[in-house]
This record gives structure tokens, C-alpha cells and sequence, in this order.
């Protein structure tokens, strides 16, 4: 088997987050996390992924900080899983990708998943990246620039 090269120092904030959530049970169970769930057997029945493996991607999502193991609401003697702030901070790479896969993958005619706004019942409207006056930005109106360590 193949070692794992391991991201967690890139000077790259993209390879960082890939290195912590990047493989696509991680993200999938965020997803499920974002609605709503929180206990093993609901990950393991929505997913359909191996005990092993559901279990090895809960503990590195808990050890990145994006979940927490909290006492089981219902009083029992279980433990949920819960999204901390840095886990609620993933909701628009999930809308992202969920937005991508809805334009690129899907025909016009195929069922499929919408996100809808709670208060108005309607679909969301596409993210968009938007400079700080407001201008609408595109990948060819941006640069990745280096930050040097503050001393």
C-alpha cells in the first residue's frame, strides 16, 4: 500500500485543508453533519461506507477540530457528533461543490437535491466571489499572493 504524503505544512492553504478533510467520506459526512446528523448509525445508513472506515474518518474529522464528541442529547449513554465552528466554517466549500455538481453534472431533466432558503422556500442562489467594493470577481481577476510571517 501506498504511503499518504502528508500536507499538514504546505505553504498552501489549499493543500492544508485537503491534508484535513480532503478525501470524499470526510466531506460527505460534513455534509451530513450540515443536516443534521449526528450519531454513528446515522452517518453509517446515509453513506452506506464500512464500520472501519466511517469510524477512522469521524476520528480525524474529531482530531482537525471540525467535529466534537458531545454527551447524546437524548440523555442516553451514547456520544454525537457535533460540528464546531471550524466544521460550520466547511458549509460553502459543501455549497460549492454541491452548486458545481448541480451545474456540471446533472442533464436538465435529472432529478437531483436543491438547496432551499427556510424562510422563503426557495432555491439559493449561486455563491459568488466579490471583491470589497462589491465588484463580482472571476478566477482571471484574482492572484494567490504569498503572506510573510509577522514577527
Amino acid at each position: 500500500m501506498v504511503k499518504r504524503t502528508s500536507l499538514k505544512a504546505a505553504d498552501c492553504p489549499v493543500a492544508r485543508a485537503l491534508d484535513a478533510i480532503g478525501d470524499w467520506w470526510s466531506l460527505l459526512i460534513i455534509r451530513d453533519a450540515l443536516d443534521g446528523m449526528r450519531r454513528f448509525g446515522e452517518f453509517q445508513k446515509s453513506l452506506g461506507v464500512a464500520k472501519g472506515i466511517l469510524s477512522g474518518r469521524l476520528h480525524n474529522l474529531v482530531d482537525v477540530g471540525v467535529l466534537e464528541l458531545v454527551p447524546a442529547s437524548d440523555g442516553s449513554a451514547y456520544q454525537e457528533y457535533r460540528l464546531t465552528e471550524r466544521g460550520r466554517g466547511l458549509f460553502h466549500v459543501v455549497v460549492g461543490l454541491r452548486q458545481w455538481g448541480e451545474t456540471h453534472l446533472f442533464s436538465p431533466e435529472e432529478a437531483h437535491s436543491e438547496l432551499v432558503d427556510i424562510a422563503k422556500e426557495e432555491p439559493v442562489e449561486k455563491l459568488e466571489l466579490r471583491s470589497g467594493t462589491g465588484r463580482l470577481l472571476g478566477w482571471e481577476d484574482t492572484i494567490v499572493r504569498k503572506v510573510h510571517r509577522k514577527v
